[in-house]
């Protein structure tokens, strides 16, 4: 299960940078826990340009994301890993100026998270709530659930909720499926952010 961050796991802020701007979705607890019950690794995808916007550091993303798994571990939920990206191709830090393949739409992150956790995507779900966050569940082969009401031009999910409780309660309901074979976009330019540490 792989899960955006801002404006899916917490409320939508606009480039947080704190760790009391990161509150947790409603109601958000149970279904995750049910979810990690039955099986499912609990993983963020998270696109993070402020660093290269030079809004704040790694140092603080990693307070941040700490604060993260606080509010989550206190509902019973324990995060098996966060991935962010933190590129930008209009960015000011030089080191994350860049076009990369872990930036969401594209799906780097999901792929290597699949790699060093031994997830299988063709079972999984991407969780989020933009276009960009289906568009790379689509393209790691995963199935989506998008939150929000507002229908999307060019990518459709399999599931569309309009709360982040809603969109995981229906994944809980929903029967296993294999989409083996949709995975992979090779070739793209540019490199491949790191993780934040687990």
């Amino acid at each position: 299960m792989f899960l955006d961050r801002d404006g899916t796991l917490t409320e939508p802020r606009h480039y947080p940078s704190h760790p009391n701007e990161l509150v947790l979705q409603p109601d958000i607890g149970a279904p995750l826990r049910a979810l990690q019950n039955a099986g499912f690794a609990l993983v963020v995808i998270t696109n993070q340009s402020g660093l290269a916007r030079g809004l704040f550091n790694t140092d603080a993303l990693d307070v941040m994301h700490d604060r993260l798994r606080a509010l989550l571990g206190h509902r019973g939920v324990r995060l098996d890993g966060i991935y962010a990206c933190p590129h930008h191709p209009d960015g000011i830090v030089p080191g994350y100026r860049s076009v990369c393949r872990c930036r969401k739409p594209a799906p780097g992150l999901l792929h290597q998270a699949a790699q060093d956790l031994g997830l299988d995507l063709s079972r999984s779900w991407m969780v989020g709530d933009s276009a960009c966050d289906i568009g790379a569940g689509h393209r790691a082969g995963t199935r989506t659930a998008l939150i929000g009401t507002q229908p999307l031009d060019d990518v459709a999910p399999d599931v569309q909720r309009a709360t982040t409780f809603e969109a995981l309660c229906q994944v809980l309901r929903a029967p296993p499926q294999s989409r083996a074979g949709r995975s992979s976009v090779s070739g793209e330019p540019g490199q491949l952010g790191p993780r934040t540490r687990n």
